[in-house]
């Protein structure tokens, strides 16, 4: 199996711009197995009800690549809004690699959530990084080939390739817990020089 990165749709919902908004995850497949950052929609029906969303099976979503639940060896979730770990209860099998910043901020800010994906006897893996982007404790994902050159699944630092060019720019309500540290941390992430950014809610694929 060789390394690539395969997006998922796993939902649309209504965007904080009252617009239509893609839900993408991404498998990483590599030469050990493969693995999954985020896992789609899910939650408390209001929950859904409030953002309009039409939801679609993760493993539905795998089988289109001819993968099952059962494929996926470990879960990273950028962060834990309902639309990026709404489907972890599918991979109880596999470790979930979250920040720890990230897991106190959900319990703190986000208790009906927390309480719901309370599956689960989940397994975390939690990590410990340095930089505040989406959330408290939001982290991008680096997928590093053997050519030295590397793909970056941004997650929610920046929901559309224009933010990601433009972080001085005019922000949604909701893009950033902290603007300032939101800012330098785009600015941060944009030095790393991505040979592609892939986008949660967003088509588009640009160069880093």
């Amino acid at each position: 199996m060789t390394l690539e990165i395969k997006r998922l749709h796993l939902a649309s919902l209504q965007g904080i711009d009252g617009s239509r908004w893609p839900v993408h995850g991404f498998v990483v497949t590599h030469p050990g197995g493969a693995v999954l950052v985020d896992t789609g929609v899910g939650g408390p029906q209001d929950v859904l009800d409030d953002w309009r969303v039409v939801n679609r099976s993760v493993a539905d979503a795998l089988a289109e690549l001819d993968m099952s639940p059962a494929d996926i060896g470990l879960v990273i979730n950028t962060h834990l809004h309902f639309d990026h770990c709404g489907q972890n209860a599918v991979f109880g099998h596999a470790p979930f690699y979250v920040q720890r910043a990230e897991l106190d901020r959900m319990r703190r800010e986000s208790g009906e959530l927390y309480d719901w994906f309370g599956f689960m006897n989940a397994r975390f893996e939690l990590l410990d990084g340095d930089a505040r982007t989406h959330t408290e404790g939001h982290q991008c994902v680096v997928v590093r080939g053997r050519g030295g050159g590397f793909d970056l699944l941004i997650g929610d630092a920046a929901y559309t390739p224009r933010q990601y060019a433009e972080p001085m720019g005019k922000l949604p309500p909701g893009q950033a817990s902290d603007v300032a540290a939101w800012r330098e941390s785009v600015r941060r992430i944009r030095s790393l020089q991505a040979g592609q950014v892939h986008f949660c809610h967003h088509t588009e694929i640009v160069h880093g």
